[in-house]
């Protein structure tokens, strides 16, 4: 290679610092929250129960019974679903009116509005204040899993787009070991510190509105939806650390050209658009595949399975962060493969394992009391099912509306992909247990149905989108979306040259 294309290369590369404190910065008080806000609520399950009761006897002299705190108990936990379906649906809108970054720093007056009402609460004596709490934080996560992988997405160049993105995946993972290890008796996770384990969420918060400021605006934005082409160039230069190269800004301008005069689709408008009827699908049979595939249910029968694997009641919490982390390592390892695996094989791989383990699981649950060694066998399939989900699923699902999509139908995708996570979340979440008794042992078969149907649609109709330019993923899909008309196409010009043969032999 000649010097001249060496340098061409480390200008095309650039020095990548800014981007990645940029996506450090986002991250932190951003996708962190989510896999945080699942985790803190684990330890203080009975110190928040006996204040639900202790609160009814204060008001009301009523001695609740067990059913119904646990009832209390679980809206207070599903609440945060709620709040997360209501930020997916405004995140669209937003991040369209304020822009990628301004969105994520308002985002913060939800998160901090909850952290007051946490730690206030028991002073009030009002577990009413903790269910709004939750809402609140549910709404600031739900816009930060929309809004924060599309920020990464426009901002990072072509080479590096799957690696920032996934980065998501990485910082949700990291905030629900983080979330696991502050949860510990020994830290935050005692009767007496409870109020403010909850408020806890808000110093990553101040993090984040301390440091995004200093960061630019998505550059896609600013151009396509800004028309700002003197901003764009230098949030590029500032986010590369070189000069623009002339092929990237080629790309953006490209797709401005093909947006010009179309204002940003409404989700409803997306269902009746032939011409991006199998993204839709894609993302909908994805987004949905997230929470049905059973990943977070698994993490029901993980304190039962370590139990009965012969650790004490005293260590599960210690085992429990075992299960973060190794989500947490087999996201970091995702995001060093995806740009030269793909993603199509770490998704579709990740399910057909997860079918797997779901199967192996079900013969160990059915085994459990008969073969002495089963229940090790369990607490593999938990550790190894985790694996699988970190490996592809957890965290590329969320970077194709980005890779997908115009700059006109993002948004609108996010918020499509981002409600029917949340609804498919906050379901799961509520019939699981009912699940658990009727089916027992086999709870986990429709799980494994789930992973294979949707390794299948992957291998049958998702194209991959490395290193590939939207014209060139659009290009794909269109053969999806109008394989019709092209069939149709054909058979007429078929039939022409049938006509023209036998008048050329005729001859």
């Amino acid at each position: 290679m000649s010097s001249h294309q060496l340098e061409s290369t480390k200008e095309e590369k650039g020095n990548g610092g800014t981007l990645a404190l940029m996506v450090a910065s986002a991250a932190v008080g951003g996708t962190v929250q989510y896999g945080y806000n699942l985790a803190i609520m684990n330890a203080p399950t009975v110190y928040i129960q006996n204040f639900v009761n202790e609160t009814f006897q204060e008001r009301w002299g009523i001695q609740l019974e067990v059913y119904e705190v646990t009832l209390i108990w679980t809206f207070i936990v599903s609440i945060f679903s709620l709040g997360g379906l209501t930020g997916a649906l405004v995140a669209g809108p937003m991040s369209i009116h304020f822009g990628r970054k301004k969105t994520l720093l308002l985002n913060n007056i939800f998160l901090m509005s909850s952290a007051l009402l946490a730690i206030t609460s028991r002073k009030a004596r009002s577990f009413e204040m903790i269910i709004i709490s939750r809402f609140l934080v549910g709404i600031n996560a739900g816009v930060s899993m929309n809004v924060q992988p599309m920020y990464f997405g426009e901002s990072a160049p072509k080479h590096l787009r799957g690696a920032v993105s996934l980065s998501s995946a990485v910082f949700t993972s990291f905030g629900l070991v983080v979330g696991q290890v502050v949860g510990l008796r020994e830290l935050l996770g005692c009767e007496s510190c409870w109020p403010y384990l909850l408020a806890s969420n808000a110093v990553p918060g101040f993090v984040q509105l301390l440091t995004l400021p200093w960061f630019p605006e998505s550059p896609r934005y600013l151009l396509i939806d800004r028309g700002d082409k003197d901003a764009c160039l230098k949030a590029l230069r500032q986010l590369r650390g070189s000069e623009v190269q002339r092929a990237e800004l080629d790309e953006i301008l490209q797709e401005q050209a093909e947006a010009e005069g179309r204002r940003a689709q409404q989700p409803w408008e997306l269902f009746t658009d032939h011409s991006i009827r199998w993204q839709l699908i894609s993302v909908t049979v994805l987004s949905s595949a997230m929470q049905l595939c059973g990943n977070d249910s698994i993490y029901f029968y993980a304190s039962y399975i370590f139990q009965e694997a012969g650790i004490s009641a005293e260590h599960t919490q210690y085992v429990t962060i075992g299960t973060g982390t190794c989500e947490f390592t087999a996201c970091i390892l995702c995001n060093l493969l995806i740009e030269r695996q793909g993603r199509r094989l770490l998704l579709m791989g990740g399910y057909a394992l997860m079918t797997g383990w779901a199967v192996v699981f079900t013969v160990a649950l059915s085994f459990q009391n008969v073969v002495h060694w089963m229940p090790y066998l369990s607490l593999g399939c938990v550790f190894t099912y985790i694996l699988s989900f970190g490996m592809g699923p957890a965290g590329v699902t969320g970077i194709l509306p980005t890779e997908i999509f115009n700059q006109t139908a993002r948004p609108a995708a996010y918020m499509i992909a981002g409600s029917l996570m949340w609804l498919n979340l906050f379901i799961i979440g509520m019939i699981f247990p009912f699940l658990v008794q009727g089916l027992g042992q086999y709870c986990f078969v429709p799980f494994g149905a789930v992973c294979l149907l949707t390794a299948l649609y992957i291998g049958f109709f998702l194209p991959e989108t490395k290193g590939k330019t939207l014209p060139a993923i659009t290009n794909e899909f269109n053969k999806l979306n109008f394989h019709e008309q092209e069939a149709t196409g054909k058979k007429k010009q078929a039939q022409y040259q049938l006509g023209e043969i036998c008048h050329s032999t005729a001859l």
